[in-house]
């Protein structure tokens, strides 16, 4: 017959190898749950992507037809979006960033914006984020003075 402390042994051994299977499989699953939000947050960027071309509006250009000559109704809103983009035609998300922007005057970074805008501040909030400041710098409504960090620029708009 085994000792008590002999048993108890049995019994911490068995108890530790438990523990050790559970923080593999709690590993295992920290990995998937990384990978899936990233793939979440690419989807949400398309997603908003999508959108932001859709709301677009469009317009024939000059030599094409009305149904877009064949480029696509997405390549003619692209071409129209970049050529005579303003704050009317602009979404509403794009519109609230610039008003932060245009109201506070101060330099913020993407997760700053993020808070002020009552997002998120998880990663792909963040990185969706900075998406659209990078638009809006590309667009002149925005400038980037030092890398991350973004400030109104109003020649666009004769601020």
């Amino acid at each position: 017959m085994p000792s008590l402390m002999e048993a108890l042994e049995s019994r911490r051994a068995e108890v530790l190898g438990q523990a050790e299977r559970l923080r593999e499989q709690i590993a295992g699953l920290a990995e998937e749950v990384s990978r899936v939000e990233e793939r979440l947050s690419r989807l949400q960027i398309a997603r908003e992507t999508v959108e932001e071309v859709l709301a677009a509006p469009s317009s024939p250009v000059p030599g094409t037809d009305a149904t877009g000559g064949g480029t696509g109704g997405v390549a003619v809103a692209l071409v129209k979006a970049e050529a005579e983009l303003d704050l009317t035609v602009m979404s509403p998300e794009y519109r609230e960033i610039i008003a932060l922007f245009a109201t506070s005057g101060a330099e913020m970074r993407c997760k700053e914006v993020c808070r002020h805008l009552g997002l998120g501040t998880e990663p792909r909030h963040v990185e969706g984020m900075r998406s659209k400041l990078k638009r809006l710098v590309e667009r002149g409504f925005l400038a980037e003075p030092s890398s991350g960090l973004f400030k109104v620029d109003g020649r666009k708009q004769g601020w």
